[in-house]
């Protein structure tokens, strides 16, 4: 009898490690081949979490750091006034210095000490995109000629936190792609694609934190961007506002044109002979704040 209950409670110990060494493996290996959800159905998942505010008003401190061994940096004041689904302005001033870049139904303008500049799209002007551009079908294009293929989605991890890569087949991260945190369907990282004739090592990545929620719509509190695993600048979010009302002639292109030069093109192009990454050339933009 005592034989047989031995039998028995060996049998059962034997069963229950052979039970455990099999769920254990199973936690290992269904990751990598379970269901991941589409991509744009993902993307509208995290529209519909962001809010449904029709304007917002940002008040918030960018902070540009250089790439001196002492590595000092300017720090500006800036506004920022979305009104959704596709138009953005963004007021950067300090005591000398007032920049102004708008993007209006796709078209942009940026005007420095008075003088339009130029016209073309900054990398770093871009982190706004995803969180202006609704609905899904309109962020899906915009992030499409970014260079993201929100067709392509699997599930990743990042700093312990479990996420849906959008763009990229994980880990592979050599393409461009938006990372969302798995529970709340919120982006927390953005890898950019470069410019045309860039390094593959000169990519700028952006990293969403602190998200915080007012009157039903998520925002994030401070946003870091790096190049090169490097912090080359960051934002902190010190105030905002959901639903304020602006005068349309803020975002009105034809009419800022009409009150700013638009700067010579011997001048224009003098300045694009300039050996300056969009890092450094920020910071010459902004030298005045130091004189």
């Amino acid at each position: 009898m005592k034989y047989s209950r031995f039998s028995l409670h060996q049998y059962l110990k034997k069963s229950l490690v052979l039970f455990l060494s099999f769920a254990l493996a199973t936690c290992f290996v269904i990751p990598t081949n379970a269901y991941v959800l589409p991509g744009p159905y993902i993307l509208e998942l995290m529209t519909q979490n962001l809010g449904k505010a029709k304007s917002l008003l940002v008040y918030q401190t960018l902070v540009i750091h250089d790439e001196s061994p002492q590595k000092t940096g300017v720090e500006l004041s800036e506004t920022l006034r979305y009104i959704f689904p596709e138009t953005f302005r963004s007021d950067t001033l300090s005591e000398n210095v007032y920049r102004i870049h708008v993007l209006s139904k796709g078209k942009i303008v940026t005007i420095i000490d008075g003088k339009i500049t130029d016209e073309s799209d900054n990398r770093y002007d871009r982190y706004k995109d995803i969180l202006l551009f609704k609905p899904r079908e309109m962020l899906q294009d915009k992030l499409s000629l970014l260079g993201v293929d929100v067709t392509v989605s699997s599930l990743g991890r990042f700093q312990g936190k479990p996420a849906y890569v959008l763009g990229a087949q994980y880990p592979d991260e050599t393409t461009p792609q938006v990372w969302l945190d798995k529970d709340t369907f919120r982006p927390f990282r953005w890898i950019m694609a470069n410019n045309a004739g860039e390094s593959q090592d000169n990519r700028i990545e952006v990293r969403y934190f602190e998200w915080n929620k007012v009157h039903r719509t998520w925002y994030p509190m401070r946003i870091e961007f790096f190049m090169d695993g490097i912090l080359v600048r960051e934002i902190h979010v010190q105030n905002l506002e959901v639903n304020p009302s602006f005068s349309k002639e803020l975002f009105d292109i034809n009419h800022l044109k009409s009150l700013y030069p638009q700067v010579a093109p011997a001048e224009q192009e003098q300045e694009n002979k300039q050996d300056l990454n969009e890092v450094q050339k920020t910071i010459e933009d902004f030298k005045k704040l130091y004189e």
